[in-house]
């Protein structure tokens, strides 16, 4: 086997990459883009924290309405969420509680607090879950607002 002979250039190599000016212009580029992006998305945690709220209300309104056709009434206000886990010691005594409960755990609410059941509610269901919101006080507006199954 031979060995091809090479063809070296007589031009000059040229020397690839960026000037200081181009680097700069991203760089200046980028924080404009920065500032524009950076507020919209500091807010996010509030919303996030209060669409995670609904969305375990609604996974635990579905837990006790599994609970009522088994059992053919909710839990007592007394009995709480707990019935969802724990057979109900407390009467009125679930006649067909499912074996294993239904759920879980209980999570808590996305400030760290338990969630609430009512039984009846007073906002006119049955039953309502709710969370007092961020500053775990009834009533608030923005993130300080109750946010219950009567408002899914």
């Amino acid at each position: 086997m031979t060995a091809m002979p090479r063809h070296h250039s007589t031009r000059p190599a040229q020397r690839r990459g960026f000037t200081l000016i181009e680097v700069m212009v991203v760089i200046v580029i980028l924080g404009v883009l920065a500032a524009m992006i950076v507020p919209r998305v500091m807010g996010r945690p509030d919303e996030a924290r209060v669409v995670a709220a609904r969305q375990d209300i609604a996974t635990l309104m579905q837990a006790l309405k599994l609970y009522k056709l088994d059992n053919r009434s909710y839990p007592s206000t007394e009995q709480g969420l707990n019935a969802l886990i724990q057979r109900p010691a407390l009467p009125p005594l679930p006649g067909n509680w499912k074996s294993g409960g239904y759920l879980e755990k209980l999570p808590l609410d996305p400030w760290g607090k338990p969630y609430l059941y009512l039984n009846p509610g007073i906002h006119g269901g049955d039953i309502e879950v709710m969370s007092y919101g961020a500053d775990g006080v009834s009533g608030g507006e923005g993130t300080d607002a109750d946010i219950g199954s009567w408002n899914l």
